[in-house]
């Protein structure tokens, strides 16, 4: 019976990829028609939309009154884009340029928003207060890049351009986002009985196996980038994925009602995510790239993530 569940768990999430991939294409011809700034869709629209499935799993996580599982998946989430994701890519495609248009100055604002979550709950404790002020330095963040990339100007502009292949899009993009929310639903009460059934902490399990989960929508990206032969990364999509994830981090727990309690969260998950994210920036910062062995690196660091965070509770 357990094997079946897991068998049907781990479906949840190739469901969730494909509707994913259905999110990701409409969004690319969407901003297609409208001729913006690539990175301005890829940082801001689809950095939100591939962050979908975490969005959904933090509804069902609120309204089934476990909200550690949205935190363990958002925090896993940003560190699973920088440590895993990237560094496959590096390993298997021999190295990846980083491609992106931010100034040295955003770029650093942009990773402290990412890992802002990680300070706050150092103290266990999540306050709606602290919910307020992520989801204000995120809105800086937007400010600041849109300020130079126009993206609400430009859909003002080509607002007339709108005809019945936007809306198919459109129409595409919210069943497929309705199919993620019912499949997210599953998902989260399966973690709950996971927890329960193997004695481990839902809020590691949302941490170190779920954040995996919710971006295979990256993870598929990656993936064809090494099949297709590219060596590049268009950096906007991982920032603003992971950024998104600070966005939904406040109006989740805005949306609780309460604080939010994270019982198993430590120092040493802290520092471990503080290191992982602040290498890639130094290896990004060298040569505006990460070599195959600066991958390794990145990699050997995540494993040693999940070991302690599994083996040393």
């Amino acid at each position: 019976m357990i094997i079946f569940q897991l068998l049907v768990y781990f479906l949840s999430f190739f469901i969730i990829w494909y509707c994913a991939g259905i999110i990701i294409k409409s969004v690319e011809n969407f901003s297609h028609r409208l001729k913006v700034s690539s990175f301005s869709v890829s940082f801001f629209i689809l950095g939100i939309l591939t962050s979908i499935p975490e969005l959904s799993v933090g509804i069902n996580s609120i309204i089934t009154d476990t909200p550690e599982i949205f935190v363990g998946n958002l925090l896993g989430a940003s560190l699973v884009l920088f440590i895993l994701v990237i560094p496959l890519l590096a390993v298997f495609g021999g190295g990846v340029r980083m491609v992106h248009q931010l100034t040295e100055q955003n770029m650093i604002f942009a990773l402290l928003v990412i890992i802002t979550p990680v300070f706050l709950i150092a103290d266990n404790v999540l306050t709606r207060t602290e919910g307020v002020f992520l989801i204000g330095v995120y809105i800086i963040l937007f400010y600041f890049i849109e300020s130079n990339k126009g993206l609400l100007q430009a859909v003002k502009e080509k607002k007339t351009i709108i005809n019945k292949h936007v809306f198919e899009d459109m129409a595409e993009l919210i069943l497929a986002a309705i199919i993620i929310f019912i499949t997210s639903r599953y998902i989260v009460t399966q973690t709950v009985y996971f927890s329960n059934y193997f004695k481990f902490p839902s809020f590691l399990i949302s941490l170190i196996f779920l954040s995996i989960g919710t971006n295979l929508p990256e993870l598929s990206l990656a993936f064809r980038s090494i099949l297709s032969g590219k060596k590049e990364v268009a950096l906007g999509d991982y920032l603003g994925s992971a950024a998104s994830n600070t966005l939904f981090f406040g109006i989740f727990t805005l949306f609780n009602g309460k604080r939010v309690n994270v019982t198993n969260y430590s120092l040493k998950t802290m520092f471990l995510m503080l290191l992982g994210l602040g290498l890639f920036y130094i290896f990004s910062r060298s040569k505006k790239d990460i070599s195959r062995r600066e991958g390794k690196i990145l990699l050997l660091v995540y494993l040693l993530f999940i070991i302690l965070e599994v083996f040393f509770q």
